[in-house]
């Protein structure tokens, strides 16, 4: 079967001809669409032409959600045969521990410690982007060391004798808004129940549910469709070929919507919203979600 991924209902139109060449026209189009699907955040209040046209390849990132393509680094300059060969001089802050692009446990446990003292006001979400650099040289600022938005050894010896070691909900924070009531549509077997109002997602099973999380929708002028529906297509490490990108956890309900976690959500919270697709900030539980869910389980979206 062909899945169709876009992120509109197309229309196909008629083929002139035979009708096998409509026909293989229409699986054509069909299969265009499946290539095509995917979402990209966008200002919560962004219009139409902001959403238009996608990300260059070559920009760099701007937030710490993970950039959607990266740059092919310039060549080395080869070094001159008649210039001495200089030493590098030894950073005397220590060696680079990490910096931009960077990404993991550590990163996600620096975030933790910066908030802890003031410096980062964001969710930890183990992507080394601007947000984290600018916290690093807020941090060094004070500190008396180069502003250099680098984690080099002098730096992270400094955090960690002014910090302590994150729990599992500093660096995994747990969602703070309270699930809604479940909508009657809910209440009988495996659903995907999902309310604009409370902007929260349960997992429900015949009428019990088993994990509530946080969800953001698209704006005013790309809104998440309101309905029942039914998970057709999972995608684990799903990437948009339109704006290039990654919809990680992906399941697919309505055309090129689906439920996903996304970096910018959990690095931006909801100053920003989605193409049409429901956004979740926490990847451990959303990691577990898609373990679980079927395709065939229903999708509830509603107010």
């Amino acid at each position: 079967m062909i899945h169709r991924t876009g992120h509109g209902a197309g229309t196909i139109g008629r083929t002139a001809g035979r009708p096998g060449a409509a026909a293989l026209s229409a699986v054509a189009v069909l299969a265009l669409a499946v290539t095509t699907a995917g979402c990209k955040a966008q200002p919560a209040n962004g219009s139409p032409a902001a959403s238009s046209s996608p990300p260059k390849a070559s920009a760099p990132a701007t937030d710490d959600a993970k950039p959607g393509a990266t740059a092919s680094p310039s060549p080395a300059p080869s070094p001159s045969s008649s210039s001495p060969t200089a030493s590098p001089k030894p950073d005397p802050q220590g060696k680079t521990l990490m910096a931009t692009g960077s990404q993991g446990k550590q990163v996600r446990e620096l975030q933790a410690r910066l908030r802890q003292i003031g410096h980062f006001n964001r969710t930890p979400t183990g992507y080394y982007g601007t947000a984290t650099v600018a916290a690093v040289q807020s941090f060094q600022g004070k500190r008396g060391l180069d502003r250099t938005g680098k984690t080099d050894t002098l730096t992270w010896q400094k955090l960690l004798a002014m910090t302590r070691k994150p729990t599992a909900a500093e660096l995994n924070p747990p969602a703070t808004r309270p699930a809604a009531r479940l909508d009657k549509r809910c209440l009988t077997g495996r659903v995907l129940c999902i309310s604009k109002n409370s902007r929260s997602l349960s997992w429900v099973i015949n009428g019990q549910v088993v994990s509530t999380m946080d969800v953001r929708f698209g704006s005013q002028y790309t809104p998440t469709r309101e309905g029942t529906f039914s998970v057709y297509w999972k995608s684990r490490h799903h990437v948009s070929t339109i704006y290039h990108t990654a919809m990680p956890y992906a399941m697919f309900f309505s055309g090129g919507q689906a439920v996903h976690y996304s970096a910018d959500f959990a690095a931006r919270g909801y100053s920003g919203a989605s193409h049409g697709c429901v956004n979740v900030r926490d990847e451990g539980k959303i990691a577990a979600l898609f373990d679980q869910v079927r395709t065939g389980d229903k999708v509830v979206v509603y107010w």
